[in-house]
């Protein structure tokens, strides 16, 4: 029998309402699921998929669990578990109070798997879309070891730290976006709305134009059906993009071009290595071993010529040799890091030098982000200079030419 969604209202052993979302195959199952958790059921109501109830999404616009969200939820668990409050009760109350209704369908989901024998990690981890790998790895490491409030304070603080690098990365593109949507609209409205008034008054004067202007004004003509196939291609682009974005065949092109990028290049290998640093002292401090922890940390770095290195890391460890020596070989590892890591390896403080060496790429991150900032206002500045005055030159070139021809 196919699963349903219930909307339900229950009271509880203190007389406080709470509700939320399970699925099941019956009202009664709810019933008897709700009963199972101590609870006094009030109104189960199945939600409807159809007309104005039913949840419409749009392919590539639908809105997933934000790093903010997972942050926030692994910060709010932890504080629930140290408080004594049982597991399922914990998540009852986070699946009702996140405005995330993508998390709190998978909080459902996982309250119902764990009611089935399912463990707290063997369920989050049937959501992968919701709950990446490395946070459903670290979850089981605590829930075997005893400190599962340790590990969800640890993923918070991780996560947090990865906010702070996605803000920084939007502030230091905020700028450039905005002053390219504006050359884009500016161009689009002079070619649309301003060059036919200056063809009129063209053709009253007679003569050839130049070519500048001629490409302006044969744009002009074909605008009718150029913008439109210019907004087709843009969100048929975006798309495919959204499809193949996550296949080995498009990261292999693309992830190695970002950390070779010119100007961003720089930073977004910055960003990486601060990542990779910060996910794998987290983990092997929380007792995950090396060679899970790196094949873990690969996949969260969201590069694939990373990932690719950490492997060759991966296989150097598996044959007992030195951890430290791939990672200088890798070309997307800056020699620094490699250094670090001997001293680490020597010491026996990896995790603790891990750490360091994530505090000081962040750092470096903060100053390259200020650095692209002021760099690429000049730029962006001339480029729409060039582009809004070329045009305004180009559609006054007729009247130069008329004013020599006067006075000749």
């Amino acid at each position: 029998m196919p699963l349903e969604e219930y909307r339900w209202r229950a009271a509880t052993a203190t007389g406080a309402e709470t509700k939320g979302v399970l699925e099941a195959a019956s009202e009664s199952a709810v019933v008897a699921k709700l009963r199972a958790q101590g609870l006094a059921p009030l109104s189960v109501v199945a939600q409807s998929k159809t007309g104005l109830n039913r949840d419409v999404t749009i392919p590539g616009f639908e809105r997933g669990v934000a790093t903010k969200d997972l942050a926030v939820f692994a910060q709010q668990f932890a504080g629930l578990i140290q408080a004594g409050l049982p597991l399922m009760r914990a998540l009852a109350l986070l699946a009702e109070q996140t405005p995330n209704r993508r998390l709190a369908s998978a909080l459902t989901a996982v309250q119902v798997d764990i009611e089935s024998g399912s463990s707290f990690s063997t369920a989050l981890a049937a959501h992968p879309n919701v709950f990446p790998p490395l946070m459903v790895s670290l979850v089981s490491v605590g829930e075997t070891g005893g400190f599962l409030a340790d590990s969800l304070e640890a993923i918070s603080r991780s996560y947090q730290a990865d906010v702070k690098l996605q803000q920084k990365i939007r502030s230091a593109m905020t700028y450039p976006i905005i002053v390219l949507v504006i050359a884009v609209v500016g161009v689009i409205a002079m070619i649309t709305f301003v060059v036919p008034v200056f063809e009129n008054m063209f053709a009253s004067m007679g003569g050839e134009l130049p070519l500048p202007t001629q490409v302006l004004v044969t744009l002009s003509h074909n605008m009718v059906w150029i913008l439109p196939l210019l907004i087709v291609l843009a969100v048929a682009g975006w798309i495919w993009y959204q499809r193949v974005k996550h296949t080995d065949r498009f990261r292999g092109v693309v992830d190695p071009f970002r950390l070779r990028m010119p100007v961003f290049g720089s930073l977004v290998t910055k960003i990486a290595v601060a990542r990779f640093a910060r996910n794998l002292s987290m983990m092997l401090g929380a007792g995950v071993p090396l060679m899970q922890a790196l094949d873990l940390v690969g996949r969260a770095a969201n590069n694939k010529a990373i990932e690719d290195a950490l492997r060759s890391v991966r296989e150097s460890v598996r044959l007992g040799r030195s951890f430290s020596a791939p990672l200088a070989r890798a070309a997307v590892f800056p020699p620094m890091v490699s250094q670090m890591v001997s001293v680490g390896e020597e010491s026996g403080s990896l995790p603790d030098m891990l750490e360091n060496i994530a505090a000081m790429y962040e750092a470096e991150v903060d100053a390259a982000s200020e650095q692209l900032t002021s760099m690429i206002e000049p730029i962006m500045m001339t480029v729409l200079g060039l582009l809004i005055g070329g045009m305004v030159v180009a559609l006054y070139m007729p009247m130069f030419t008329m004013y020599q021809q006067l006075g000749q």
